[in-house]
């Protein structure tokens, strides 16, 4: 691909800039992980300044279509995920119907005594035996998603059940439990850095958290949940029909 601006355009050249790097994003090698060419060098190419093309960078960077790394380089993040807050699933399956495979990258099952958070949203005593379920979803070496499950002591769930299979369903067939309706809050934060470490991010890098109360038919709560995205890898999308044309 030839690299090329036009010093005389009313366009500033930042914004030409960040043009060219959005042309190069989109096109299959860059999805595929090559490594953009360095900023020197695209500068000396372009016949403008480094600092004109760190500006272009950057902004893609915020944008979440860039990812720098030290000592590696910059690349495209591929297509992001998202998912839908207009209905819910587990997300094994919610992934799977968009052509998404992620894999388990570690999985810790435990028994701990209840926070505070837990015990309220479970109606439970504080320092009451919850079991934890902890699983890291991505591709190969790369995190996306850390998952935080709580379970209420009346799904008589153990550590020995099968975690390797879609969650809903395995409480549905193994515990007769049926989960139904989820209550979810959704915010932003910057990473920890023990956070940033399991999910391979800067510390301070913004993610998604998304808390979850899942609850059986009789609105009796079944499991708490805590979701840790990626922002640079996933996005929440909300489809909301307007009152008045119910």
């Amino acid at each position: 691909m030839r690299l090329k601006v036009d010093h005389k355009s009313n366009i500033p050249l930042h914004i030409q800039v960040e043009e060219l790097l959005r042309d190069m994003i989109a096109k299959k090698e860059y999805q595929n992980g090559k490594l953009f060419p360095p900023e020197e060098e695209i500068a000396k190419l372009l016949g403008i300044s480094r600092n004109t093309v760190r500006h272009a960078t950057q902004r893609l960077v915020q944008e979440g279509l860039l990812q720098r790394k030290k000592g590696v380089g910059t690349k495209a993040v591929s297509n992001r995920m998202s998912t839908s807050l207009s209905a819910w699933d587990s997300f094994t399956h919610e992934m799977e119907q968009k052509g998404t495979k992620f894999e388990t990258l570690k999985l810790q099952v435990e028994w701990i005594a209840s926070d505070s958070e837990t015990s309220a949203n479970f109606h439970i005593k504080p320092l009451s035996k919850v079991l934890c379920l902890k699983r890291l979803k991505g591709f190969k070496n790369e995190p996306v998603v850390l998952f935080v499950s709580y379970f209420h002591p009346r799904v008589a769930i153990d550590e020995n059940a099968d975690f390797t299979r879609p969650l809903y369903e395995m409480l549905e067939s193994d515990y007769s439990t049926v989960a139904v309706y989820s209550n979810e809050e959704i915010s932003a934060i910057p990473a920890a850095p023990e956070l940033a470490k399991i999910l391979d991010v800067a510390a301070g890098s913004p993610v998604l958290v998304r808390k979850r109360l899942v609850s059986d038919p009789g609105r009796r709560p079944i499991e708490y949940n805590l979701c840790y995205y990626r922002a640079d890898r996933f996005v929440y999308t909300i489809e909301i029909q307007r009152m008045s044309y119910k």
